[in-house]
């Protein structure tokens, strides 16, 4: 690689590289000046004639014999240098692509290629190259034909980049670009072509065509797709740009159903780009005909062979994410094993937000009066969410809304709670005015009376306390679980952080309870618990918490890593260095050089400035915008490994919401490719704003998909 970086622009190898069909018009020139390369060879042939052994060896004055011959000095070996410029139909592959070596029958072989067709063409292209052609040359009124040609593909390419932004603009925000009624005199045209009549009222040019054009107008549902499908494809060929230039990647990789019954396997990317930042990249959604192991994998394989083409990049995918199903993390049989007997290096991750939300169902399913709690907390939204008559005296009289609580989103339990344990006596005032107001029926007269006494019983009181002081916590690591730009190592530190903050819940039990105890007291309510077994049900509810959290959170095999880079340990890891958890990552990850990096950790452990850092993205951004990315080349390819591990699937969730809102019941007939494509515009926006030549790549794509009567190439 680093002769290549050196070598002349006009040389073999980069001309191999770098094509000169793809270079510029200024680098094509520069390579036609230069001419053929004219290296010294190592060129050597032994040969027997006559009994007698010979060996010829390569000599530069075969470049004054034949000046079209230009030399490798990476492949040894002589090459055609307009055959390798232009490579017209019928080219000898021998001479552009292996090249020839056998010196003893060079002459021969050189007289017969030069007389040969493709050679001349070449050379007679070559010689041409940068002049006018013959026919330029030749034809005035051609060349008028051509400037005219010219400006009419001009105005053609402005008046199709107005409808790629229009296009672009319904996609960002998610609009439906298809109206009722398309007619000329219709009422509701739609999103698209109400913008292209906006934009033709601000646009001259576009104005005109719209009321001109014959051939071509833009606007149809046909044009539409195609342009599309075109975006799409520009979208992701960055995409698979940025992840080719990486040196890992990681998939997240969920399944949902959408509003027309079709399975939708969802395919995220993670990765760290040329930039040094952490990207999420929406790749696909893919529709199943089933959610087995087999079927998913097979799809997750098809995709992967795209991104990944190379044996060699194969070992680029590091981790698989998945939200936790049998189906999906089975030792034996599911996703994660079939994905890694052709990826042996992408371990799996079992989503920590899903694992958070396990645990606390774990934490109050098991425990009746637990369990009875939540049960009676669902009950007050449920209430009001059935009458509006009820729901106009909650806000009269509370002015706040209560949320639904769900089992698979314990952030809107922790809702739940907050808010009645800061309106319960409003709340109770509320129940109570329903119940004496007789303006309502019998049954809800009789909830309402049994909803104010569950609020003033003293155990659901000594519940909300508990779990008031609980759910918060879990609100704190299950929004942090949310980012994008986590690492296990960030992680690591706030699973400890929240480890913490439950024991010390727990160790205050007891004075939580004897304060409860007195207020039941006071209230003269009858207790049906005892304040020890309140303290003995809170310290199961604490106890369960805290010994689930250590095992589906615990850091084992290739996780392992993330404890390599825990700053708050640097100063033990000084003294004694963890041998086994170097071991684990190297075994883990093979591409780590184990001595290299051990040298560099315990540089790091030593220095007391590196244990501020409380990420592996801080680490790795402090040794790129310090330049020492080759002083510490393991530690940093170990933060890119833990950077690009994905820890939760959030981002697969966020396509979802995405999915739902752009196929929605009005527009469940919508085509795969077109729900791709409108779903890549809204969720990499980013990557369209980013592009500033990206109207005229989805121009060139649509110009090239089909022969087309409006012209959009340039001669």
């Amino acid at each position: 690689m680093a002769r290549l970086l050196t070598a002349k622009e006009n040389s073999v190898a980069l001309l191999m590289q770098y094509p000169f069909i793809r270079r510029s018009d200024e680098d094509k020139k520069r390579v036609k000046v230069l001419g053929p390369d004219c290296p010294e060879l190592l060129i050597s042939q032994s040969t027997t004639d006559r009994g007698r052994t010979y060996v010829r060896t390569f000599s530069s004055s075969v470049y004054g014999r034949w000046n079209w011959l230009t030399g490798c000095e990476v492949s040894n070996a002589l090459y055609c240098f307009p055959c390798l410029l232009f490579q017209s139909p019928g080219t000898d592959i021998c001479w552009v692509t292996s090249g020839v070596t056998d010196l003893k029958h060079l002459g021969e072989k050189c007289k017969k290629h030069e007389s040969s067709r493709s050679h001349l063409d070449n050379s007679l292209k070559l010689r041409l190259f940068g002049r006018l052609s013959i026919r330029e040359q030749l034809d005035e009124g051609y060349r008028v034909g051509i400037r005219k040609h010219n400006e009419e593909v001009t105005k053609n390419r402005h008046i199709l980049s107005r409808i790629i932004d229009c296009v672009k603009f319904c996609g960002a925000f998610e609009l439906a670009l298809r109206g009722h009624d398309e007619s000329a005199d219709s009422n509701n045209p739609g999103v698209f072509l109400g913008l292209v009549d906006f934009v033709a009222s601000i646009d001259s040019t576009l104005k005109e065509h719209l009321e001109t054009a014959t051939v071509f107008k833009g606007t149809s549902k046909t044009i539409q797709n195609e342009l599309l499908d075109c975006m799409f494809s520009v979208v992701r060929e960055q995409i698979l740009k940025e992840v080719k230039d990486s040196d890992f990647i990681a998939i997240q990789a969920d399944e949902t159903t959408d509003i027309s019954t079709v399975t939708q396997l969802v395919l995220v990317l993670r990765y760290i780009d040329s930039k040094m930042k952490v990207q999420e990249r929406f790749f696909e959604f893919i529709p199943l005909q089933s959610s087995t192991a087999v079927n998913i994998a097979t799809e997750l394989k098809e995709r992967l062979s795209i991104i990944l083409p190379d044996q060699k990049e194969k070992e680029k995918l590091i981790c698989q994410a998945y939200d936790g199903a049998s189906v999906m993390r089975g030792a034996t049989g599911g996703v994660q094993k079939r994905i890694k007997e052709d990826y042996p290096n992408a371990h799996y991750i079992h989503c920590y937000a899903h694992q958070l939300n396990l645990i606390m169902e774990q934490a109050t399913s098991h425990i009746s009066k637990v369990r009875n709690f939540f049960s009676d907390l669902g009950g007050f939204a449920s209430f009001f969410s059935r009458s509006p008559k009820r729901t106009s005296v909650l806000d009269e009289m509370v002015s706040r809304r209560l949320p639904t609580s769900s089992k698979v989103r314990w952030n809107f339990h922790s809702r739940a709670v907050n808010t009645v344990f800061e309106h319960r006596e409003d709340l109770i005032k509320c129940f109570h005015a329903i119940r004496d107001s007789g303006d309502f029926d019998e049954i809800t007269v009789r909830e309402a009376g049994a909803y104010a006494r569950i609020l003033e019983d003293p155990d659901f009181r000594f519940f909300l306390q508990l779990f008031h002081q609980i759910m918060p916590l879990v609100d704190t690591l299950y929004a942090r679980l949310q980012k994008r730009s986590i690492d296990s190592v960030y992680i690591k530190r706030c699973i400890q952080r929240f480890q913490e903050d439950i024991q010390k819940i727990r160790d205050s039990l007891h004075a939580m309870t004897v304060e409860h105890s007195s207020l039941s007291l006071q209230s003269r309510k009858r207790v049906a618990l005892s304040s020890e077994d309140h303290q003995r049900i809170a310290a199961e509810v604490c106890d369960t918490i805290l010994g689930h959290t250590r095992e589906r959170f615990q850091f084992t095999d290739h996780l392992i890593c993330a404890t390599l880079l825990q700053c708050d340990r640097f100063e033990d890891y000084q003294v004694d260095f963890p041998e086994e958890a170097l071991k684990t990552t190297v075994k883990a990850y093979p591409v780590l050089d184990s001595s290299r990096l051990k040298t560099e950790l315990e540089l790091l452990y030593s220095n007391e400035e590196f244990r501020a850092c409380s990420g592996a993205v801080d680490f790795l951004q402090f040794f790129m915008e310090n330049n020492l990315g080759e002083l510490f080349s393991e530690t940093v390819t170990l933060l890119k490994i833990l950077v690009t591990t994905p820890m939760t699937t959030a981002e697969a969730e966020r396509c979802f919401s995405t999915l739902k809102r752009v196929k929605t019941f009005l527009r469940n007939t919508m085509s795969q490719d077109r729900l791709n494509a409108l779903a890549t515009l809204s969720m990499e926006r980013a990557i369209v704003t980013e592009m500033t030549d990206f109207n005229v790549k989805v121009i060139d794509t649509f110009s090239n998909l089909k022969e087309r009567r409006a012209k959009f190439l340039y001669k």
